[in-house]
């Protein structure tokens, strides 16, 4: 189980242009909002999006990546509707959401299906988890990652 002070497990995947970010590439740089959310072009996620888009200038010193287990191409139709201006992770094979622990079983109209719970990590520029977000709410939640920000 992952906890606020651990070292953020790292991975090395494809963005939206089939090139690959490595999280460790950020160490010693900047800090990483890493937030998870289930699926491109569904209302909460856009929202959880564009709010984080409405904010970026906000974001300094900092690499705001979205991870769900959208295809390459997915994430391109969903940063070019919505004019993005942060990578997206495609996370096809859950490797990412498992590290993290958000790749879960979920409920929804009385059927389980295991799917990403939406959360959102905080890292350091060393590379230690300073927040983590748990199950998160999309209205408000991108002010609380500036204030924990503010606080690094």
């Amino acid at each position: 189980m992952i906890k606020e002070g651990n070292k953020a497990p790292d991975f090395s995947e494809k963005n939206q242009a089939g090139e690959t970010v490595r999280l460790r590439s950020f160490r010693d740089k900047k800090n990483v909002v890493l937030y998870f959310y289930p699926k491109d072009m569904t209302p909460g996620c856009t929202t959880e999006a564009c709010d984080f888009r409405d904010q970026h200038k906000k974001l300094k010193h900092t690499v705001v990546l979205g991870v769900s287990v959208d295809s390459e191409e997915r994430h391109r139709r969903f940063i070019d509707k919505y004019n993005l201006p942060f990578d997206l992770i495609a996370d096809e094979n859950q490797k990412v959401a498992n590290k993290y622990g958000v790749w879960q079983k979920k409920k929804l109209y009385g059927k389980e299906f295991m799917g990403i719970v939406r959360s959102t990590f905080i890292i350091d520029k060393k590379g230690v988890i300073r927040k983590i977000f748990p199950k998160v709410k999309v209205k408000g939640h991108v002010e609380e990652v500036l204030a924990t920000l503010r606080e690094l």
